[in-house]
C-alpha cells in the first residue's frame, strides 16, 4: 500500500492507494508549529479509524511547498512507519516525463498536477488549482511545462476582505442567485465566485490565444467542484489530481531512479 502527502499552506491532504485504488484520502489543517509527534498523533487516529493498519503502508511519496514541514514529516514518518518517503523535488523532475523548464521556481503540488494531468489527458493541457493561490499550470508539446499564471485564492480573496473592512464578513462560497446582490453575503458571493469565473474564462483564453491552439482544462482543488459547474471552459474535474501525480510520481522513482 502506497501513502501520498501532500503538504500545502492551508490543508495536508493524505491519501491510501492499493492496488491503482484509492482506500481512503483526508483533508487536516495546515499548522507549521506542530511537532513529528503531534503529526503522528493525528495521522494515527484517522488510519485507526478507518481501520487501515498502517503496516500495511509499504512506501509514502511526500510534497510539501512549506519547507518548515519537511523534516518534522520525514521524522514522524520514520518514527510511525519505519519509512523514508520520496520526496519529490528538483532533485527528482528530470527523472519525470514532463519537463520543468525552472525547477526552483514553481511548487512541487504544481509539478503533481503536472504530471497527472499529462499523464490522462496528454500534451497541451491546463490544471486549475482552486486552492489557497488560484494557479494555471500548462503543459505543452512533449510534456514540457510552458508556464504558471497565479492569483489569490477565493477564500484568501475572502478573508483579506473581511481582514481589512470593518463591517464585510467571511462567507461561504457559492454561486449566489443573482449578480446583484441583494445582501452582504449575496455581494461578495457575486464579486468573489462570479468575478472569479471570469477571471478564469479571461486567463485560459488569453493561454489558448498565444498558444494559437485549444487546451484541455482540468481543474482541481478544495473549490472545483463549485466552481467547474459556473465555468464552462473546465473541461473536467479531478479532486484527487496532485495525489494522482504523487502516485505516479513513485512509479517513476522505483522505474528509474
Amino acid at each position: 500500500m502506497l501513502l501520498v502527502i501532500d503538504i500545502g499552506n492551508t490543508n495536508i491532504v493524505f491519501g491510501l492507494n492499493d492496488a491503482d485504488r484509492w482506500i481512503s484520502d483526508w483533508r487536516i489543517q495546515t499548522d507549521v508549529n506542530k511537532t513529528a509527534d503531534e503529526y503522528e498523533v493525528i495521522f494515527r487516529s484517522l488510519l485507526s479509524s478507518e481501520d487501515t493498519g498502517s503496516g500495511r503502508i509499504e512506501s509514502v511519496v511526500l510534497s510539501s511547498v512549506v519547507p518548515t514541514l519537511v523534516q518534522p514529516f520525514i521524522d514522524m514518518l520514520s518514527k510511525f512507519l519505519k519509512l523514508t518517503p520520496v520526496l519529490l523535488g528538483p532533485e527528482l523532475y528530470d527523472k519525470l516525463p514532463i519537463r520543468v523548464l525552472n525547477p526552483y521556481q514553481i511548487g512541487s503540488d504544481l509539478v503533481a498536477n503536472s504530471l497527472a494531468a499529462f499523464d490522462k489527458y496528454g500534451e497541451y493541457v491546463t490544471v486549475i488549482d482552486f486552492g489557497t493561490a488560484l494557479t494555471f499550470t500548462t503543459v505543452g508539446s512533449g510534456g514540457r511545462v510552458l508556464g504558471v499564471a497565479i492569483a489569490p485564492g477565493l477564500n484568501t480573496a475572502v478573508n483579506a476582505l473581511a481582514g481589512k473592512t470593518a463591517q464585510l464578513p467571511r462567507v461561504h462560497l457559492i454561486p449566489p442567485p443573482s449578480v446583484l446582490g441583494q445582501n452582504t453575503v449575496h455581494a461578495i458571493q457575486s464579486g468573489i465566485v462570479l468575478g472569479y469565473s471570469g477571471l478564469v474564462d479571461s486567463i485560459i483564453g488569453r493561454i489558448e490565444k498565444e498558444l494559437k491552439r485549444p487546451v484541455t482544462v482540468v481543474a482541481t482543488g478544495g473549490l472545483s467542484n463549485i466552481m467547474a459547474p459556473i465555468i464552462p471552459v473546465i473541461d473536467h474535474v479531478e479532486p484527487l489530481l496532485t495525489l494522482e501525480g504523487l502516485k505516479l510520481v513513485k512509479r517513476y522513482s522505483e522505474t528509474q531512479l
